[in-house]
């Protein structure tokens, strides 16, 4: 049976080292898999639930978005990735989803509240913002997907989801399919920013782009967080909490070689400038290529934006065919 899977990003800044570990690196190896079906959609209208009046910098990273995933190696010929605003039925599903869930729900939802507080809103958070699980459970069940990659802090999303899912088929008939969570691997879900912050984000300033030239790789991780006690080269290091230690482990091939760093470093006698010199030639064995290619599509935008219409076309199609089904179980399909 044929997997379908739904997943994402919000166009608000190009993508970085956390979401390659986090989600591009695994999407790779499942469109390889003739066994799933994957769409990849650009959640432009989720962006502008706390952009809505900066819109420019929703509509300017949508093309950036694209340039990275095809820089990954996406491949448009085996995977649809399309944008969400172009999609009506979503925003069609939502209405109906909505009156299925309570305000209380949505409000209990720990994953919004969260976000909520760390924006600041207080009282003046944009009710799309609010209810964008309701939308994100439109987004996944338009195509009918029964698996979603979601990080851990996702899960609360993909409980509405399902709930939303019992809700409708136990009121209207079995229509909808309830999926289910596509996890990362243990100590692969999340990495640092270069700061030792715990989470790479955009917002932070704390990320390493995959759009990056190799001086400001290179300049970044000069900059990276290590042992603040390590003073002297001679001085014993911490490797735990060390974002140098923590890149080499998730991008480093070499582990034998690694060990014997983080024990050198233990022990004294080795400075952070060295090991940072190291790091940067493992990332740059991983960005080169992902550079490259990038670089490759980036000369001809307009056939970026092709690809981006033709698969929007193919996944409102797929929508459209679920939305007549749910209308039609909902009593509402008046003239077909």
């Amino acid at each position: 049976m044929t997997n379908i899977i739904l997943t994402g990003d919000r166009p608000t800044g190009q993508l970085h080292l956390g979401h390659y570990v986090g989600s591009l690196k695994n999407r790779v190896t499942m469109q390889s898999d003739p066994e799933n079906e994957l769409f990849i959609m650009v959640a432009d209208m989720q962006a502008l639930t706390d952009n809505a009046k900066n819109p420019e910098k929703v509509s300017s990273n949508i093309l950036q978005v694209a340039l990275d995933y095809l820089a990954v190696g996406l491949d448009p010929t085996r995977t649809t990735m399309f944008i969400q605003s172009q999609i009506p039925e979503l925003s069609e599903l939502t209405m109906y989803f909505l009156n299925l869930v309570s305000v209380g729900r949505v409000r209990r939802n720990p994953t919004v509240k969260s976000e909520i507080e760390q924006k600041g809103f207080g009282d003046s958070v944009p009710a799309g913002f609010f209810i964008y699980p309701v939308s994100q459970a439109s987004d996944i069940t338009a195509f009918k997907a029964n698996l979603v990659p979601v990080g851990e802090d996702q899960k609360p999303m993909l409980e509405q989801t399902q709930e939303i899912v019992h809700s409708f088929n136990s009121t209207y008939g079995e229509v909808l399919i309830e999926p289910k969570g596509v996890f990362p691997d243990k100590g692969m879900g999340r990495l640092p920013g270069i700061d030792g912050n715990g989470k790479m984000s955009k917002s932070l300033g704390n990320g390493i782009y995959l759009a990056d030239s190799a001086e400001t790789v290179a300049k970044k991780v000069m900059s990276m967080y290590t042992d603040p006690n390590h003073i002297h080269v001679e001085d014993p290091g911490q490797v735990e909490g060390n974002m140098v230690f923590t890149y080499l482990d998730v991008f480093g091939k070499d582990k034998e070689k690694i060990e014997e760093l983080k024990a050198n470093y233990r022990r004294g006698g080795l400075g952070d400038v060295k090991i940072k010199r190291y790091l940067i030639e493992v990332l740059e064995e991983v960005l080169l290529p992902i550079r490259t290619r990038r670089e490759e599509f980036g000369q001809d935008p307009a056939q970026v934006m092709a690809m981006l219409k033709e698969g929007s076309e193919k996944a409102q199609a797929v929508a459209a065919q679920t939305m007549s089904e749910v209308k039609k179980a909902m009593g509402i399909s008046y003239f077909s």
